[in-house]
């Protein structure tokens, strides 16, 4: 198996984001093939078509690090039964000018993590939504909804075991996701 670039988006900016922990959680627990990077996505203005003919630095940037990742890993929390803004548009930053996506072809996960019971399963689907359209195959099972997240982790990653094991399960399967849909 070939060693693939995964680039992992964080939907939450908050500094002790459990979101973030989870995704640092994944990077450690992660097989060797997949060489994962967080690719940071609260710097990007938000997006406006008008800005395409001379784009942000910030843009023309992150759709680059996109174009050069083999997958992509989201971890987002729920926010309103959905995601939260910063991820949709860094979504939306890099799905345009339209018919020049940098998503396109891209495997994909979808992490969802929330304090509640449900573990951001709003989120985890509307996010679904958009990856048909921006043609990411997006791995169906196992699906991945962390609730209680609050009590799993420590300062930096999850120190729940039950938890770490189906994370290892989660990112054991992307691996081969990956490979099988990466160009």
């Amino acid at each position: 198996m070939a060693t693939r670039k995964i680039a992992v988006l964080v939907g939450s900016l908050r500094k002790e984001s459990y979101t973030r922990k989870v995704a640092k959680t994944l990077m450690l627990l992660a097989p060797p093939a997949l060489e994962m990077e967080i690719v940071e996505i609260g710097q990007l203005p938000m997006y406006n078509q008008d800005l395409d003919t001379a784009p942000p630095a910030a843009w023309t940037e992150f759709r680059n690090r996109i174009r050069e990742a083999d997958g992509i890993l989201f971890c987002t929390p729920e926010y309103n039964r959905s995601i939260p803004g910063v991820l949709k548009n860094a979504v939306d930053v890099a799905s345009r000018p339209y018919g020049q996506s940098a998503w396109n072809g891209k495997p994909c996960a979808v992490v969802s993590v929330s304090p509640g019971a449900i573990g951001g399963f709003g989120a985890n689907h509307h996010l679904r939504q958009c990856l048909p359209f921006l043609n990411m195959p997006c791995m169906p099972a196992p699906e991945a909804y962390v609730g209680g997240i609050a009590g799993k982790v420590d300062a930096e990653h999850v120190s729940d075991e039950s938890t770490r094991k189906f994370l290892q399960s989660f990112i054991d399967a992307f691996a081969p996701w990956v490979e099988r849909h990466a160009d």
